[in-house]
């Protein structure tokens, strides 16, 4: 449709006209609540960079506030570009066209998602989706990547990866969605397929020096920090999860309840669970556990009802708790426990709602009369549809992800894992030059990590804030000094 007018009526609906004199009516407020939870979903960006920064240790902090804006950057205009087309344009079950492309026919036309919703309203919400992805999965290169190639590694997953798992999912040509899975707001999109992302990143990357050893056996620098993006990323999945209905609705609403129900059982859950081991009420491990409650009911949101998110926080407290020992049983560095929290929890959100979704929830649109609900339905096939969709989505996402990696290290200078020389020193100052709070540190945490070559540290050409002069390392508590102006 080319665009030819617009006009607003006496209910403040929103009339948009085509070129043959087609119009077509949108709802002001449907409109207004899906733009409101495209900011909802983007603040979850930054959030979750503070997030996974509060965890890393000092030297690294702000590498991963740096990568949340720089890849939501880059994917807002792999999006324009022609990502929205290939996973929400008219083509296969598996991937769309480019009719799309550079947002060719994406204005007034109805969108994909919702007949009553105009195209470039969908569009933006679902970038936000889009752009939180990889950041989700590419935080697995904390402390040890590089981090301009991340950059490019970005455009070719959202590409290669996301894209065509959102189509398959939520384009109404993809296969799952024609085969009938559920998936509300981005089970296997986002948190299934970053997940198991972060995973292959792992394994490429390798272990970080000194794994295994006391020397990484470190608290998170700045709990503050865990705590802010915790609440930034619970207060944005309100528009992550509510905004799925994409109307103003009761379905949004029980979204929304379920969101916050899940979140809350998840967090004392698996505080409970670290508290049987350090007898101490861990605010790290509330917050990991929200998260953990969050990323399970993300699929479910809009088909379960209220009990049964209780039960989606508790199995995602207390599974994804004991699934963060799965890198230390397989040997893997997972730094931020992103395979745990993420594909796992994606993974018992997507089979919850096979058994829990309920028919009479998923109508509170008063739109989805086909849908017929799970085993408390007795609609007893759809867990055989949830696990297909979750296989697929976690065995796609490992593979193509490796093959992606493996690709950009045999080209120098996109090569990812980082020098020894960067992982010593830390990625700030190594990559960005710039550092996480307003301060100079007398001493770098580098502890045993400390390499001399002829009485001088490898840093890469850099001079050392401080270090011993006899190339030893001492544990001392540090004092740090305000930088100078």
């Amino acid at each position: 449709m080319v665009f030819v007018n617009v006009t607003y009526d006496a209910a403040s609906d929103i009339v948009f006209t085509d070129s043959e004199g087609v119009s077509t009516v949108y709802n002001a407020g449907d409109i207004a609540w899906t733009l409101a939870a495209s900011a909802l979903v983007w603040i979850m960006i930054p959030g979750l960079g503070f997030f996974y920064s509060g965890l890393l240790r000092r030297k690294n902090a702000l590498s991963m506030i740096w990568m949340s804006v720089c890849i939501l950057a880059v994917v807002s205009f792999q999006w324009f570009f022609w990502g929205y087309s290939l996973a929400f344009g008219d083509g296969s079950a598996y991937i769309g066209n480019l009719r799309h492309f550079g947002l060719m026919k994406t204005y007034g036309d109805p969108s994909p998602g919702s007949s009553r919703l105009p195209a470039i309203v969908f569009c933006l919400y679902q970038m936000m989706f889009a752009a939180i992805t990889p950041m989700i999965a590419f935080g697995a290169f904390a402390e040890r990547g590089r981090l301009g190639p991340v950059l490019a590694l970005t455009f070719i997953w959202t590409t290669i990866v996301y894209d065509p798992i959102a189509c398959w999912t939520w384009n109404p040509n993809g296969w799952s969605f024609v085969m009938g899975g559920y998936d509300f707001a981005g089970g296997s999109p986002v948190h299934i397929s970053s997940g198991t992302a972060a995973l292959a990143v792992s394994i490429y990357l390798g272990k970080r020096k000194g794994y295994g050893t006391e020397r990484l056996a470190y608290k998170p620098n700045n709990t503050s920090y865990v705590v802010l993006g915790t609440a930034l990323l619970w207060f944005g999945w309100f528009g992550f999860n509510g905004g799925s209905a994409l109307s103003a609705n009761l379905r949004a609403a029980m979204a929304c309840f379920v969101t916050n129900t899940a979140a809350s059982v998840g967090g004392l859950t698996w505080m409970l669970w670290d508290y049987r081991i350090e007898k101490k009420w861990s605010a790290v491990g509330f917050c990991s556990g929200a998260i953990a409650g969050l990323v399970a009911i993300t699929p479910g949101s809009g088909f379960v009802g209220a009990p049964a998110a209780v039960l989606f926080g508790f199995l995602a407290g207390t599974l994804c708790n004991f699934a963060t020992q799965l890198k230390f049983l397989f040997k893997y560095d997972d730094t931020l426990d992103i395979f745990a929290s993420h594909a796992i929890g994606g993974v018992i959100g997507n089979l919850l709602t096979g058994i829990f979704a309920e028919k009479d929830i998923a109508m509170l649109d008063g739109l989805s009369a086909t849908n017929e609900g799970g085993w408390l339905n007795r609609h007893f096939i759809q867990l055989g549809y949830q696990v297909a969709d979750s296989a697929a989505a976690m065995g796609y996402s490992f593979v193509v992800t490796t093959i992606i990696l493996w690709v950009m290290h045999f080209i120098p200078f996109l090569r990812l894992r980082g020098s020894e020389e960067a992982e010593i020193v830390g990625l700030d100052e190594y990559n960005l030059g710039e550092f996480a709070y307003d301060y100079v540190g007398l001493e770098q945490e580098i502890g045993h990590d400390i390499e001399t070559r002829g009485g001088e540290l490898m840093t890469g050409g850099r001079e050392p804030r401080h270090h011993h002069g006899d190339g030893s390392s001492r544990s001392t508590v540090q004092e740090e000094k305000p930088a100078a102006s």
